[in-house]
């Protein structure tokens, strides 16, 4: 769950969070076939929070059905305050999926150099409550504006393909994108896999050919995609299957080197990277360098 995507539009923000517990089962290779929840809010004697409460709930339950997620269990967890501030509105999803052969999942293996970084679903730049927004803007409040909208037959529809592509050996690793875009979902490829990559600028249908927004679009989080890495003798049959079901796939970088590197596809200039070295340091030593601090106090 994205407590954020609940603040800004706490309906919009229920279904989001079914969603990606539906992306993240079905980047595995496994059908989805139930969910249980965690219900975490303020007081509900208020009436914000209790509203809050009752319309993530109800976008929970759209994309439940929509997507033929049950919840088969749960709880509630309600009164979370301390000095009379509520933690943010957070639903919790856990869902489980099913294998038919775990031999299926055999395609997934490491990623090697060469293999093309893809993205499935379309891009048109949904910047509203993002970490984008967030970390590097700044934005507070409203001014960070609603959340993405999820369009759920499109997320099942995504979600079977992927568990398709993958029992059919075309994927060597799959990636929901979710908080902070391709760029992030790249990125965890890329350390799980002790690989870099260079990402390209995409294309989108909002921002065309301008550069600047193109490459901001890497961190946009419109719903419903994943990143893919690709072997080259994969890719074409995976995006003649992508065309014949009308969904959106394209190759938007490679996998090599030490770095994470973001390029312009018109000459192949970095624009900007990071080592992976440097990256894994900051994302494997924020705990730890926190907690020292902590205790140094």
């Amino acid at each position: 769950c994205n407590p954020h995507y609940v603040m800004a539009d706490p309906y919009r923000g229920g279904m989001q969070a079914v969603a990606e517990a539906y992306r993240n089962l079905s980047a595995t290779g496994a059908r989805p076939i139930a969910m249980t929840d965690n219900l975490n809010f303020g007081n509900p004697e208020n009436p914000e929070t209790m509203g809050s409460f009752v319309c993530a709930i109800e976008g929970m339950a759209q994309a439940c059905k929509t997507l033929d997620f049950p919840v088969v269990s749960g709880n509630v967890s309600l009164y979370n305050e301390t000095d009379g501030v509520a933690i943010p509105p957070t639903p919790v999803c856990g869902g489980v999926g099913l294998v038919q052969d775990v031999s299926d999942l055999s395609s997934l293996t490491a990623i090697s150099p060469g293999d093309h970084l893809v993205v499935l679903g379309e891009t048109m730049g949904a910047f509203g409550a993002s970490l984008y927004a967030r970390e590097y803007l700044r934005l507070e409040g409203a001014a960070l504006g609603r959340p993405p909208e999820v369009h759920l037959e499109r997320e099942k529809q995504h979600g079977r393909f992927v568990c398709e592509i993958i029992s059919e050996g075309l994927v060597r690793a799959v990636h929901d994108v979710s908080e902070g875009g391709i760029a992030c979902a790249s990125a965890d490829l890329a350390l799980a896999h002790d690989l870099g990559c260079q990402i390209w600028q995409p294309q989108t249908a909002q921002h065309g050919q301008d550069a600047e927004a193109s490459l901001l679009a890497l961190f946009a989080e419109d719903q419903a995609r994943y990143v893919l890495a690709v072997s080259p003798a994969s890719l074409s049959s995976l995006q003649d299957k992508a065309r014949a079901q009308n969904i959106p796939c394209a190759a938007y970088g490679v996998f090599q080197g030490a770095e994470i590197a973001f390029m312009s596809e018109r000459n192949q200039t970095p624009i900007s990277s990071i080592k992976l070295a440097d990256l894994r340091t900051a994302y494997e030593g924020w705990l730890p360098d926190y907690m020292s601090s902590v205790n140094a106090d």
